[in-house]
């Protein structure tokens, strides 16, 4: 389980990742280094729940400007992460903490 926690790092709620869960599909931040086989079996380790495909993006992380930062440049990039969308058995849900965060 240890593991599984180091490859699923938190749930991303949004509200395209909510409305997504109509079709059973849940969407995580997962390590960089993260395979599509480990990622499924630790959200199959940790909810105990399904899971029958997992579709990965790595997302670029954005130039913002800092205005507190008094250089040439007063730009800083957000780091770069990866994105995994879940898409689990039918009647299978996933509750964070005894709260439904998924539930529409």
């Amino acid at each position: 389980m240890p593991e599984a926690r180091a490859v699923v790092k938190r749930p991303i709620v949004t509200e395209k990742s909510v409305m997504q869960t109509a079709s059973s599909q849940y969407s995580f931040e997962v390590a960089a280094s993260a395979s599509k086989h480990r990622i499924k079996a630790a959200v199959q380790d940790i909810f105990r729940v399904k899971v029958l495909r997992v579709n990965t993006v790595s997302v670029r992380g954005k130039r913002k400007r800092d205005l507190r930062r008094r250089t040439a440049k007063p730009t800083v990039k957000h780091p770069d992460w990866k994105k995994a969308i879940v898409t689990l058995r039918e009647g299978d849900k996933i509750e964070l903490g005894g709260v439904n965060y998924f539930e529409s």
